[in-house]
This record gives C-alpha cells, sequence and structure tokens, in this order.
C-alpha cells in the first residue's frame, strides 16, 4: 500500500513518558456519539481549604455526556466524570458549607458526583480505574468571567443526559450542538490565498473511527477546509483540489450523507471524510469537486476495476481493495471496515503448500457454511424462524472484530467501544489458528479477516506497546498472537498470506466470494441458496431510519446496527466473472541466435526470418552500446504506453497504463497538465497536424482528442468493442487497432472547439483479425498497413483494397510494436519488395499479459511474392 492503512488509527495509541502532553487528550475518551465542546485552561484544586491543598494544572473540557480533565503531568492520570453521575453543579462556595470561598475562588466550578474515571496515569493505555461514592471536585478556570457561562453549559448538558429516554437525549444534545454552530462560522482568515473565492459554506462532521467531530466545511476555487468547532486536533484542515485524485459518496449511519476524499490513487486511506447533516449540502460539495475534477480524475467504477483485474493489471490484493471502496467500505468507519476472505484453510502444517487446493479455504461459500454439522443447526433454525429469516445471528464484519484484530496497534479503540474495559483474556485475538478453528466451529463466530492479515505490516500481530491485556485461564500473559507452525515470523507470514492471495487457485476461485459479498450472491433468492443470509437491518435499504417516528426507537435501531456491521454495497448483479489466468511460455533463447528448429515458431518446412536477418540485425543494433542518456523524468506511476513530441520539440505528450495523459515541458522540465478521461489506461498517443490536438486511445474502447489550447477534451470517438491498443493518423484518417479483433480506418475531422457538435466520424474499412490486435503502423506512403496480434502474428494489408497481402505467424508471444524501415514498400507496385523490411518487438508475456518487455527484436525480411 502507498501509506500504511494503520495510520487511520495514527495518534490514538501513546505510551510512555516520552510523549508530549497535548497528545494524552483523545476524541477516543469520549463516550461513542458524544462531542467535545470547548476548553478552558484551569486548576484542579484538592483539598480546598486545608493544609494538603493541592493543585493540578491543566485543561478542563466540555464534552456533551462527561467532563475531562487533562493535567499537564503525565504522572497525573486523566479524570473523567460523566454527567449524567453528577449530583449538584454550580459555582464553587455559592451553598452551603463553602459559602465562605465565594470571594476568594470566585472562578471555582464544582462538581458533586458518585463515579469518576481515571484514565492513562502515567499516559500508560490501560483499562479505565473507576471509583465510586460521593465525591467533590473543584476546578479554578485561569478566566474567572467565565465560570458562570461554563456552569450554565454544564447544567444545559447535565439536563440532557438525565433524561429517562435515549432518544430525547440525543435531541436535546443535537439541538444544543446546532445551536452552537449556527452562531458560529468558517474563520475566512484562514484561506491560504486573500485572492480565493468562497463558493459554498456548509455544518457538517468529520469522520474518523468511532469518532465524529463537529464543524465547518469550505470551499473555494481552490481548496476545500474544515474547521473543527472546538479546534481539535488542530484549527484546521486544508486540502488543495488540484490534489484530490478520488472522491466518493458514502453512506454512513444508514444515511446518504457521507463524503470521502482521497489524494492518493491506490491508498485506501482517504484525507478527509466528512459527514454532512443535509443531503443537499453533500450533494452540492460532490458536484462542485467533481466539476472541478472533471478533466483530471474520473470516478472509479465497479466493471473498469473488473477488466483490470481480469487482465492481470490488478492484484486480488488490489481490485478487493478497490471493490471495498467502490462498496462504502472505509478505515474511518469501522461498522463498513474493508473486508477481506480467509483463503488458507491449514494452520497446522509446518510447511505452507499452495499447489495443493487442499490448502485453501473453499472461496465459493461463506464462512458459516465450511462446516456441515453447524450448517444444518443454522439451516434447522432459519426454517423455523418467522419472517424476516436470517441464517446468521451476527456478520463476518464489525467494528468489535476490526478491533478484536487491531487491539496491540489501537488500544484506545478497544477501550472507547467497550466502556474502558478490554475483552477477556481468553476471548482476545491469541491465536490464528485458533480464530479460524472458532470461525469453524462456533456457534456465532463467522467474521472475515481484514487487509492488513494481506500487508506488510507486521505491528498488529505484535505486542510491541507492552500492553497488558490480562491473563489466560491457563497462566499465560496474553502477548504476541500465535503463528501457525509454517510461520517462521510475522514477516513470514504476512508473506505466505500474500502469495496465497495471489496464488493461482485464488485467482481461479476469488469471483465466487465476491459473488457472496459485493456481488449476485449476496441478497435475495441467490443468497439463500448459498446460504448467504444475515439479518435484513443488515442489508443497504434494510431499514428507513427516516421513517422512523419514535426516537428512542431510531437511535436504539442505529446503534444496533452499526455495533452489528453492516453488508457493503452491492456492487453486481450477475455473476462475477472469472480472472484470465493465462499459462506462461517460456520465452528464453540462447544468448546466440542460433535458435534450434524445434524451439522455432516456425514451422521446419518454412524459411526461418531469424536465419535470414542475422546480418541486418548486427547492422542494425552494431552502435546500440554508444547510446547514452541524455535525461531523465518520471512523470508516471505505471508503464509509459506513447510517446508524441510536437514539431518544435518544445513539449512531450505521453501516455500511461496510470490512465493519464501529460505534457511535459523540455524547455523548463517541468509537468505543465495531466489528464485523465477515465479510470482506465491508454494505450498510446499521437499528435494531429498543427500540434493542436493530441489524440489518445484507451482501454475504455474509445479515442479521446485533447485540444491543447483550449485544455480540454473536445471530442470522443466510440468506435469498437473493446480496448483501443494502438493507433495512427494520416491524411485525415484515423486508423484505430483494438483487442475486438479488428483494424478500423475511420475518415473525419474532429470538433474545431470544445463544446462544439461532435463530428460524425465515417468507418472507411474494418480488417478483421482472428483474435485481438495489440499494434499496427504504416508505410510513409499510408498504402500499407502491418499489424500484430496477441498469438503472435503479424499481418501486411493493402489498405487500397482493405485485402490482406501476408500473414507471418512469427512470434510465440504477443507482438507489442511494428515498425516499416524507411523506405519500405513505398511504390505502388506489391508483387515483388527486394530488400524491404520491417521490425516487430515481442512482449515478454503470451496473450493476456500486459506487464513486462523482453528487449529482443526480430527484423522480418518480406518474402518475394
Amino acid at each position: 500500500m502507498a501509506r500504511n492503512m494503520h495510520q487511520a488509527f495514527a495518534g490514538a495509541t501513546l505510551v510512555g513518558e516520552t510523549q508530549d502532553r497535548r497528545q494524552r487528550f483523545s476524541l477516543l475518551l469520549l463516550n461513542l456519539e458524544e462531542y467535545y465542546f470547548e476548553q478552558h485552561t484551569a486548576n484542579h484544586v484538592q483539598h480546598k481549604g486545608s493544609r494538603y491543598e493541592r493543585k493540578i494544572r491543566g485543561s478542563l473540557k466540555i464534552c456533551s455526556k462527561s467532563v475531562i480533565f487533562e493535567p499537564d503531568a503525565i504522572s497525573q492520570p486523566i479524570i473523567k466524570i460523566p454527567l449524567r453521575d453528577c449530583i449538584k453543579i454550580g459555582k464553587h462556595g455559592e451553598n452551603g458549607a463553602n459559602r465562605h470561598f465565594t470571594k476568594a475562588v470566585s472562578g471555582g466550578i464544582s462538581l458533586i458526583f458518585s463515579q469518576v474515571y481515571f484514565i492513562k496515569e502515567h499516559n500508560i493505555v490501560a483499562p479505565y480505574k473507576i471509583e465510586r461514592g460521593t465525591m467533590e471536585y473543584v476546578f479554578e478556570l485561569d478566566v474567572s468571567g467565565k465560570v458562570e457561562d461554563v456552569v450554565e453549559t454544564l447544567l444545559q448538558l447535565h439536563r440532557a443526559s438525565c433524561l429517562d429516554k435515549l432518544g430525547d437525549q440525543t435531541a436535546m444534545i443535537t439541538a444544543i450542538l446546532q445551536s452552537r454552530l449556527a452562531r458560529t462560522s468558517f474563520d475566512k482568515n484562514r484561506f491560504q490565498s486573500v485572492s480565493e473565492k468562497l463558493h459554498m459554506e456548509c455544518k457538517a462532521e468529520m469522520v474518523t473511527p468511532l469518532v465524529t467531530n463537529p464543524g465547518h466545511v469550505c470551499i473555494t476555487d481552490t481548496n476545500l477546509y474544515f474547521q473543527p468547532l472546538n479546534g481539535y486536533p488542530k484549527p484546521m484542515v486544508q486540502i488543495t483540489l488540484h490534489d484530490v485524485r478520488r472522491i466518493y459518496k458514502r453512506r454512513h449511519g444508514l444515511m446518504p450523507l457521507g463524503l470521502e476524499v482521497f489524494c492518493t490513487e491506490d491508498d485506501p486511506c482517504s484525507d478527509v471524510y466528512l459527514k454532512f447533516y443535509e443531503r443537499q449540502d453533500r450533494d452540492d460539495l460532490y458536484f462542485y469537486i467533481a466539476t472541478y475534477l472533471e478533466h483530471h480524475v474520473a470516478e472509479r467504477t465497479a466493471e473498469g476495476c473488473t477488466l483490470q483485474w481480469q487482465r492481470g493489471l490488478l492484484s486480488n490484493y488490489q481490485y478487493l481493495l478497490h471493490l471495498n471502496t467502490l462498496a462504502d467500505r472505509s478505515c474511518n468507519d469501522l461498522s463498513q471496515y474493508p473486508v477481506f476472505p480467509w483463503v488458507v484453510g491449514d494452520y497446522s502444517s509446518s510447511e505452507l503448500d499452495l499447489s495443493n487446493p487442499g490448502t485453501f479455504r473453499d472461496l465459493s461459500k461463506p464462512v458459516g457454511a465450511l462446516n456441515k454439522e453447524r450448517l444444518e443447526r443454522l439451516l434447522t433454525r432459519y426454517r423455523e424462524m418467522p419472517e424476516p429469516k436470517f441464517m446468521y445471528g451476527s456478520h463476518y464484519s464489525s467494528p468489535g472484530y476490526v478491533l478484536f484484530y487491531l487491539v496491540r496497534i489501537a488500544p484506545e479503540y478497544m477501550l472507547c467501544l467497550q466502556n474502558g474495559r478490554f475483552d477477556n483474556a481468553d476471548r482476545m485475538f491469541n491465536s490464528i489458528a485458533e480464530t479460524w478453528k472458532n470461525c469453524l466451529d462456533g456457534a456465532t463466530d463467522f467474521k472475515e479477516l481484514i487487509p492488513e492479515f494481506y500487508g506488510d505490516d507486521v505491528s498488529f500481530l505484535v505486542n510491541s506497546l507492552k500492553l497488558d491485556l490480562g491473563k489466560r485461564q491457563g497462566g499465560q500473559m496474553v502477548d504476541d498472537v500465535e503463528l501457525p507452525p509454517w510461520a517462521r515470523s510475522p514477516e513470514d507470514f504476512l508473506q505466505k498470506s500474500r502469495d496465497a492471495l495471489e496464488s493461482d487457485y485464488v485467482s481461479e476461485h476469488l469471483h465466487e466470494w465476491i459473488d457472496l459479498v459485493f456481488g449476485c450472491k449476496q441478497k435475495g433468492r441467490n443468497a439463500v441458496g448459498a446460504h448467504n443470509v444475515f439479518h435484513p437491518l443488515t442489508y443497504e435499504g434494510g431499514v428507513n431510519l427516516n421513517s422512523i417516528e419514535d426516537p428512542d426507537e431510531k437511535v436504539a435501531m442505529l446503534t444496533q446496527i452499526l455495533e452489528f456491521g453492516q453488508t457493503p454495497k452491492q456492487l453486481f448483479v450477475t455473476p462475477h466473472p472469472r480472472r484470465i489466468t493465462p499459462k506462461f511460455k517460456s520465452l528464453s533463447q540462447p544468448s546466440s541466435y542460433s535458435a534450434s528448429t524445434a524451439d522455432s515458431p516456425v514451422s521446419p518446412g518454412e524459411e526461418s526470418f531469424e536465419d535470414l536477418t542475422e546480418e541486418s540485425r548486427t547492422l542494425a543494433w552494431s552502435n546500440i552500446t554508444r547510446l547514452r542518456p541524455h535525461e531523465q523524468h518520471k512523470i508516471h506511476k505505471e508503464a509509459v504506453t506513447g510517446i508524441a513530441v510536437s514539431r518544435s520539440g518544445s513539449s512531450v505528450f505521453t501516455t500511461s497504463q496510470d490512465s493519464t495523459l501529460k505534457m511535459f515541458s523540455k524547455e523548463s522540465k517541468m509537468l505543465q497538465r495531466s489528464i485523465s478521461f477515465s479510470n482506465m489506461a491508454l494505450s498510446s498517443c499521437l499528435l494531429l497536424p498543427g500540434d493542436a490536438t493530441v489524440v489518445s486511445s484507451s482501454w475504455d474502447n474509445n479515442v479521446y482528442f485533447y485540444s491543447i489550447a483550449f485544455g480540454r477534451r473536445q471530442d470522443t470517438l466510440m468506435g469498437h468493442d473493446d480496448a483501443v491498443s494502438k493507433i495512427c493518423w494520416h491524411d485525415n484518417r484515423l486508423y484505430s487497432a483494438s483487442w475486438d479483433s479488428t483494424v478500423k480506418v475511420w475518415s473525419g475531422v474532429p470538433a474545431e472547439m470544445p463544446g462544439s457538435r461532435r463530428h460524425q466520424f465515417d468507418l472507411l474499412a474494418e480488417l478483421e483479425h482472428d483474435v485481438g490486435v495489440d499494434t499496427i503502423s504504416l508505410n510513409a506512403a499510408s498504402t500499407l498497413l502491418v499489424s500484430g496480434t496477441k498469438e503472435g502474428t503479424v499481418t501486411i494489408w493493402d489498405l487500397t483494397a482493405a485485402a490482406i497481402l501476408h500473414q507471418i505467424p512469427c512470434h510465440s508471444g504477443t507482438v507489442c510494436d511494428t515498425a516499416f524501415s524507411p523506405g519500405a514498400f513505398s511504390g505502388m507496385e506489391i508483387r515483388f519488395w527486394p530488400g524491404v523490411s520491417l521490425v516487430s518487438c515481442l512482449s515478454g508475456t503470451s496473450s493476456g499479459g500486459r506487464s513486462g518487455r523482453e528487449s529482443r527484436a526480430t527484423q522480418l525480411s518480406s518474402p518475394r511474392s
């Protein structure tokens, strides 16, 4: 991964006295669905009025359900007082025995309560300590004039916390929050530039795991801002729109109110996740960013990712991450955390045999159906159950399961989720084999895995923080996760897990698991037939919260859903296609060119072109060692597929499998433009005469015309049924090769002005092949065309008659490029070609492979007819 997924939990696990005190407080110290409103510098006064009086310096934080005091000294514990446990709140000395202290401590706030939590003493992450009994704490604010306002706020929040019904509590706290937001606005002095133009401003919450933080969203013509109401963890979050690569609408709490923004191409961790109070605000902000990015990035589609995965351009790991992202799964939402499958079923052998199908889990079945005996019991209960029926009483992904795996790197999240406690030591994530066995045999355990099991960070398997996670019944302390015998170390375990995920067996069967989790067997009759039915509340659209009028019922329903887990958004309604898994042929040859007849792709009765062209090869490559690089510029993330240079030589245009067309200035040595027409790879590019338009072909079946002067796409030719692999242009004619087994010749001039009526390209000829065409080239007069196919065949065409002149099966793998030598076939006479030749390059993969290039070229002398 570009960045580690664990960064979603950054800042939560801070252990040891070397950490900065300011980092001790975290929103994870709040209860779920609680808000942090404001803070005040203060002293906690102990034993007030006695000779043992002591003042502890720190910060008093006012939250919607609690008061938290964070001492400056890390040796002192953080104090958390739940407002529902408060008996009396007021100015110290207003009533009773403390009245004579009123003038002396005019900045004092008195809290009398029955329960208090002590957290992170000496900055050690551990279960919270609880003290019960009637107590009084006094806090002196540095600004005494704020005491009355703070007391009034605490009394208001206390009334909300003491309401009988949970729905009424939530409604009152929401009203207080909205009132605070309404009284504030985004501080425009925070703009990065005085010339920025405000487009819209609205209220929203920034979402991180288990936490939402309210504030103001502001978008200008150049930046997206979020300013937290409480100024925590920093006064402002700013994202430059030019850096944004992906945006996604999200469900949050089953409501279509979320928006996630990424400034990277493939990182699963977003730069900001926002939850809006109004859907229209979310949609307006999404539309504005999408419009801004229209010619820079494109939102990924499931179909596009599937095509890339099928053809081997995405690994199984990358594809699953993409599907999770498209299905509303996010590292910032633990109820919708990315889900990955168990793929290995053998955790007892001393060696992991990836060539043995018995090593793997059956990917055609959900975890709950892997054990036949348990499944029979579940089906018996299912048949006897009234509607709505479900087979499994727990989900395969939930906040509890995610933190079960990640407790060693995110202990504060576990404490937040479980009210300040770790789970029972025997129920912790102690052993890979034990966890797998429980998933097979447990009555209520059907969990899948998370991406970390196939990443490269072992920290979630190792208790490097030396956390006290408890003692098991056998007396041993919970420490590092016990690995299977075939893993020599945590690093070895992850490496072998990755190898298993990318193995041939998993590649051939992963589509079956995708059908269960993201596809056609996720719900409905197909789900019943696949024994894949979960509680109806876990599915998108399973409940309409807006239709529930009772606030108590609504809050309870939402809490249940979020804690139980959610099924991903359904991405496919038809069976998912299998991955193409070609059996690659060995293309290695001896260093000399005296290949045997048996190794030659030419049959014994045919003349070997390699034998005929030894002299030509020597002449062509004799000076290759004298070449020296002049300049190098890395401007693409993946393989470069096309290069076009302007007539003046000042600009270089390139296309790449990273889906971008880029314009590079040779003079300034700077990247001037980066354009993406879709999320699919671009395969070639060329400049039209006049250097005003650059044309690019794409794996999305289209050819794009981009106006350099106007800086936008000016036309699109949708002329093929599969990826367009190569294009050529001559005399207002476009030649396009495609994996749909055709080469097409078009007549037409693209629209001169962006936005004007698109020109209708006329199809002049269609040159049909038996297999996909990967490359084409023209002779100087454009009377002949040579094509190279996936199966290694080179075909020479007479364009005047649209007829085949020669078909040469000269390679055992995909032909990736061809070219006519200067002067070749320049005349109209085509019966005799004395001494003419063409060059073809052989890809290092067989058909279906798209990576790697073998630096071997064969020069083909055309035989006389």
